[in-house]
């Protein structure tokens, strides 16, 4: 048997030529793994932030283009609205210029005077301002209202029962739902008497009803 030599530890096999540090490969390494590691959750981290950095500018240039998109849209729909506004306006304009035109045409027509050529173009005048929008009202016999009636004769008569158109001293004409001149007319309005003779009527057979429906007078 060999005696160890005390004092001494065994020491692992170096090999020849080989220094002292390289006897510790393993924690070398292990320090070396480490390092990659902590590099990498930073790295990690500074992505994530930069992702959320692009998605709030694309959000926001998101919104922004939204909003140009509705602010071009209500330009559109506001430019066309003038469009037609002014289109609406010139034809009125036009066809107001012809009413006395047309009013002379109608004057004709009453008195029969409508014959030949003249009333080829007067018909083709009026077919036209019709294409255009252009209608006609006003008839006797309606009731008058004073947003579209212009009244330019007033009487009292006993066949009416409300304030009534009963002549058409000139047509209106409209443009749609606007009234480019309202229609001239002559008006009558119910006598003043007329009202009280028929309330004084209705309460004299009042009497008579009442008996008829209690069976007449009672009976000794």
């Amino acid at each position: 048997m060999t005696e160890e030599t005390p004092g001494f530890e065994e020491k692992p096999d170096v090999p020849s030529g080989a220094t002292p540090d390289d006897a510790e490969p393993k924690a070398a390494s292990s320090e070396e793994a480490a390092a990659p590691a902590g590099d990498a959750n930073a790295e990690n981290a500074g992505l994530v932030a930069q992702l959320d950095q692009v998605r709030t500018a694309l959000g926001e240039r998101t919104a922004d283009l939204q909003r140009l998109q509705a602010e071009y849209q209500n330009y559109r729909r506001r430019v066309e609205r003038d469009r037609i506004a002014v289109k609406e306006i010139a034809i009125a304009n036009l066809l107001t210029e012809l009413l006395p035109v047309l009013d002379d045409i109608g004057r004709a027509r009453e008195h029969g005077e409508l014959v030949g050529g003249f009333k080829s173009v007067a018909e083709s005048l009026e077919t036209v301002a019709a294409k255009m929008g252009l209608q006609q009202f006003g008839k006797e016999g309606e009731p008058f209202d004073p947003t579209i009636h212009e009244a330019l004769m007033h009487s009292y008569a006993p066949d009416v029962t409300e304030t009534t158109c009963v002549a058409i001293l000139q047509p209106g004409y409209r443009i749609g739902e606007r009234t480019i001149r309202p229609a001239r007319v002559a008006v009558a309005e119910p006598q003043p008497g007329a009202q009280t003779v028929k309330a004084e009527g209705a309460e004299e057979n009042t009497p008579a009803a009442d008996d008829k429906e209690s069976g007449g007078p009672d009976e000794g």
